[in-house]
Parts: C-alpha cells; sequence; structure tokens
C-alpha cells in the first residue's frame, strides 16, 4: 500500500507540538518551584507556615488519640483483672462456706448416729435386765418348794432376791412362828384392826390394805396364800423397818 504523504507529514507536525508541550509545561513547573521557594510577601509567608504547621498538629491529635486508647484498655484490663480476682475471692468463699456447712452437716449427723447407738444400748441393756429379771423370777416360780413353812418361807426368799426385798429365813420364821404359829389361814379377830373392821391375816398377820399396797407381782393375790402373804409382809417391813429382820414385835 503507498504510504500518505499526509501523515507523515501530521506526525512531524505533531511531534513538534508535543515538543512545545512539554517545554511549556516544564517551564511552568519550574516557576512554580522558584515562587514556591521564594516567598513574594508577608501573605504568603503565613499561608506555608499554616501549610507547615499542619501536619505537627495533626501527629499531636493523633498521639493523644492513641494515648486515650492505650488507657482505656489498660483500664478495661484492669477492671477484668479486677472482676475475675474478685469472682475468684467469691468461689473461694462459696467453696470455704460450703465445706464448713459440710463438716457441720457430717459432725452433726455423727452425734445424731452416737446418740442414737447409745441409746439403742440403753435399751438393749435394759432389755437384758428385765429379761434377766424375768428369768429369775420365773425360776424362782417354777422351782420345785415343799407345800409346809420351809418351803413357803424358802420360796418367798427366792422371790424377794429376784425383786431386790431384803430378808433372811430366821427372821421371816421367827416372826411368822410369833404372829401365826405357822397357820397361813390365821386371822386376829380381838385388835383394833379386827374393830376397825379390816383384821390382820396369814402367816404374817397382814391387814387387806397393806397386802394390797404392798403386793409382789408375780405371787398370788389371795392373802392367805402363804409366799404371797409371806413376801408382800417382808415388803411392807423393808419399806418401814428396812428388813424383816428388824422386827421383833407387832408391827
Amino acid at each position: 500500500m503507498p504510504k500518505n504523504p499526509f501523515t507523515r507529514g501530521h506526525r512531524r507536525e505533531l511531534s513538534k507540538r508535543h515538543k512545545i508541550a512539554v517545554a511549556g509545561v516544564a517551564t511552568l513547573g519550574a516557576a512554580a518551584v522558584v515562587f514556591s521557594a521564594v516567598p513574594g510577601n508577608a501573605e504568603t509567608t503565613t499561608s506555608e507556615a499554616t501549610v507547615s504547621s499542619a501536619p505537627v498538629k495533626y501527629s499531636s491529635e493523633q498521639l493523644k488519640s492513641r494515648q486515650a486508647d492505650v488507657s482505656e484498655q489498660l483500664a478495661a484490663k484492669a477492671l477484668q483483672g479486677k472482676a475475675a480476682a474478685e469472682a475468684k475471692a467469691a468461689k473461694a468463699h462459696a467453696a470455704a462456706k460450703a465445706k464448713a456447712k459440710a463438716a457441720a452437716a457430717a459432725k452433726k449427723k455423727a452425734a445424731h448416729a452416737a446418740a442414737a447407738k447409745k441409746a439403742a444400748q440403753a435399751r438393749k441393756a435394759k432389755a437384758a435386765s428385765r429379761a434377766a429379771h424375768r428369768a429369775k423370777l420365773k425360776a424362782a416360780v417354777h422351782k420345785s418348794y415343799a407345800n409346809n413353812l420351809d418351803g413357803w418361807i424358802k420360796e418367798s426368799l427366792d422371790i424377794m432376791k429376784a425383786k431386790g426385798i431384803p430378808g433372811s429365813y430366821n427372821g421371816l420364821h421367827r416372826n411368822i412362828i410369833r404372829e401365826s404359829s405357822g397357820n397361813p389361814n390365821a386371822i386376829n379377830n380381838w385388835d383394833i384392826n379386827a374393830i376397825n373392821g379390816i383384821p390382820s391375816k396369814g402367816l404374817l398377820q397382814v391387814i387387806p390394805p397393806t397386802f394390797k399396797a404392798y403386793h409382789v407381782p408375780g405371787t398370788s393375790w389371795n392373802i392367805y396364800d402363804p409366799v404371797a402373804n409371806i413376801t408382800a409382809a417382808a415388803n411392807y417391813a423393808a419399806d418401814r423397818y428396812g428388813s424383816m429382820d428388824n422386827v421383833n414385835s407387832a408391827y
């Protein structure tokens, strides 16, 4: 394709124009630099000072803001640390309180268990004592005795021993002979008790009210029963005189 002569000339023209434009821009730039470097009046200097100090002022405010941020962060961390310490202290206090409460509960439970054990032991001992007492009484009641004054006194003495009533064979025998001559059906119809309507009856001449008051459980309620009469009379004599052994006359 043939070259266009106008195109080539146009390029040369543009190149020339470009060069002029670049040269102009460079000249203007140099002038601006000279103008800025050498101020022409006070106003220009003031503006330059203002412009120069702006970055310094901005840096100071920025530093203050940064310091404030750091202070806030430190304060926040301090509050967090204080809150954590308070929470830890509260937790430790709660744990100590719970431990003390558990210890008190355990102590109370142990004391209750000890008291219950002691009460159980006391009940057991009391039951054993009652059982032993019943066994002694039963043995005394079911023991074979002669059906005479000797047998009656011996049976009464076994019951008295089981009941803790003092008295001896000789003391009982001596008073029986004096009071009734050994007759279990003897009755006094002439003394003051007879006059009052409550005559003395049995081996040891016991009046009905006394027999009823001093009757010994496990014996007959019949006032003429030899063993019941002897045992009730011995119980009365023990209460009033210390023992039937201390009785040597009407009692």
